[in-house]
């Protein structure tokens, strides 16, 4: 794999629509306050950590393809700029090449819900508006919509890992010279039906939603936050390898590591979920962090949020490596390592 380097961060989480507001949730290491979600012919809400209005209405919200839009498609905009910053003029000029790569699981779930919801009721009066915002490419169609950019844009669907394998496309891209720069996107929203799901599998889960965003480069130099220099292999869940099986396979492609370094899990504070993830990293002494433990299991932007906070204290100066292990939801075990540029 060339070179590649970390030079934008971008966040919007239940912390609030910032990197400085994960950073300080996660420094605080305390769970955030959930939020009671209705769920129909339930007189018992259940409950998720949802994202705050923000602070004062971002000027995006205006761009026609976003007035509308569903709040994922905000979410993922909402992290893109911030991630690009500066950057994103150079984009809307055209004189760079974005790459744009929007991950998800669940998706477009909450107007998806209230589209079925209208076709069952009369599929005659069901609003063809609402459909277009279903589709699980919406997010990374109205990012590169309202940048103006005509250059590669990708959608993955998949577990919590697809993320990481994400970044690793990125890299091809580079390495295939079809982009100058490149957006990585995690994002997902909250809706009941997500909620009822997840109980299903474990009744303490508690949902999140977001988006975080890391933005890629082949430039090294004082500009650049940290630099990626591996994703692991994938090791899918099958009957011939179990979770833990598979999570400890993706150790065993880690350094040992040290006390500067820190360690950024998938942990959701599950002891069913988590169990096969902390076996495979029973053998690490450092720090660690679990930003779904604070924020909430969000899928895709959970593990988008492990990246921003890893690069984000690479930056800092408050460690010179950090490893993020992901342990998906049901699909693989996969990790990605940055470290301090070297110029």
């Amino acid at each position: 794999m060339s070179r590649l380097f970390v030079h934008g961060l971008g966040a919007v989480s239940p912390a609030g629509w910032s990197v400085a507001a994960l950073r300080e949730a996660l420094e605080k290491n305390v769970p955030l306050s959930v939020q009671p979600v209705a769920r129909p012919g339930w007189e018992k809400p259940l409950f998720a950590r949802l994202v705050p209005p923000p602070a004062s209405r971002p000027a995006f919200f205006a761009h026609p393809r976003l007035r509308r839009a569903n709040a994922i498609s905000q979410f993922t905009v909402g992290a893109a700029l911030e991630a690009l910053g500066e950057k994103a003029s150079l984009v809307q000029s055209g004189a760079v090449r974005l790459g744009i790569i929007v991950c998800v699981m669940a998706g477009s779930v909450n107007y998806s819900r209230r589209f079925y919801e209208e076709v069952l009721k009369d599929p005659a009066t069901a609003s063809p508006l609402m459909f277009p915002e279903t589709v699980f490419n919406a997010p990374a169609s109205h990012l590169a919509a309202y940048l103006g950019s005509n250059a590669i844009c990708y959608t993955l669907v998949g577990d919590d890992g697809t993320y990481l394998q994400g970044i690793a496309l990125a890299a091809q891209w580079f390495v295939d010279d079809k982009v100058d720069i490149c957006l990585v996107i995690g994002a997902e929203e909250t809706d009941w039906i997500v909620e009822d799901a997840m109980k299903l599998f474990d009744p303490n889960a508690v949902h999140g939603a977001g988006a975080g965003a890391i933005l890629l480069s082949q430039i090294s130099g004082s500009g650049a936050f940290a630099e990626l220099v591996a994703i692991t292999d994938s090791f899918p869940f099958t009957q011939r390898q179990n979770r833990t099986e598979a999570a400890c396979r993706m150790r065993a492609q880690f350094p040992a590591g040290a006390s500067d370094e820190l360690l950024c899990q998938s942990a959701r504070q599950l002891s069913s979920l988590d169990a096969a993830e902390s076996m495979a990293w029973n053998d690490w002494t450092g720090v660690r962090a679990a930003p779904r433990a604070i924020l909430g299991q969000a899928f895709q932007a959970a593990t988008a949020w492990q990246c921003v906070a890893a690069c984000d204290v690479i930056r800092q100066n408050k460690f010179t490596g950090a490893n993020v292990s992901v342990v998906g939801a049901n699909q693989q075990a996969i990790g990605a390592r940055f470290v301090k540029p070297v110029v």
